[in-house]
């Protein structure tokens, strides 16, 4: 099993615990991660003309920044950071809907995991949204595409992978 959660003392009793990051500095970190939701042509029309509900699109980066706020709600192990900016953008393309999501912080423990979250929480609730013109939809990416700062520096996906 990977070091982290839960070995190399990082266990009590066998139970996992939150990573101590007490002795760790606090560096400005930052990551951007996206989600891709593909459409079907109802769901493509229906965003297209808006929804009696409002902007889909407005309401699922808005829904995505919550979110990414209450990342350490949602995912057990996360610690709750101190968020200094979070943005989602959603963009029309061929397929579908790509949300970029963009977190920053300074603390000592890295901001992946609410950028992932905020993208996928935009996705599903783009979904939400317009299910009631249909079903042909699927989310069919959330991944980290960078990440900044912390003690392993920085990390970009390296494009088409």
């Amino acid at each position: 099993m990977p070091a982290g959660h839960l070995d190399d003392g990082h266990m009590v009793d066998g139970h996992p615990v939150m990573v101590d990051v007490s002795a760790k500095p606090s560096t400005v970190r930052t990551a951007v991660a996206e989600a891709v939701l593909e459409l079907g042509a109802g769901p493509r029309q229906r965003l297209v003309q808006g929804t009696p509900k409002g902007d889909p699109l407005a309401v699922a980066e808005l829904a995505g920044i919550m979110a990414g706020k209450r990342t350490s709600e949602l995912i057990p192990l996360c610690h709750p950071l101190p968020l200094t900016h979070l943005a989602v953008r959603g963009e029309l393309t061929a397929q579908g809907v790509r949300f970029e999501a963009t977190c920053s912080t300074n603390a000592p423990t890295g901001v992946e995991m609410e950028a992932l979250v905020a993208a996928s929480t935009a996705a599903l609730t783009l979904y939400d949204m317009l299910k009631a013109a249909g079903h042909e939809m699927q989310v069919t990416s959330v991944r980290l595409l960078s990440k900044a700062g912390g003690r392993s520096g920085s990390w970009q996906r390296t494009p088409g992978r």
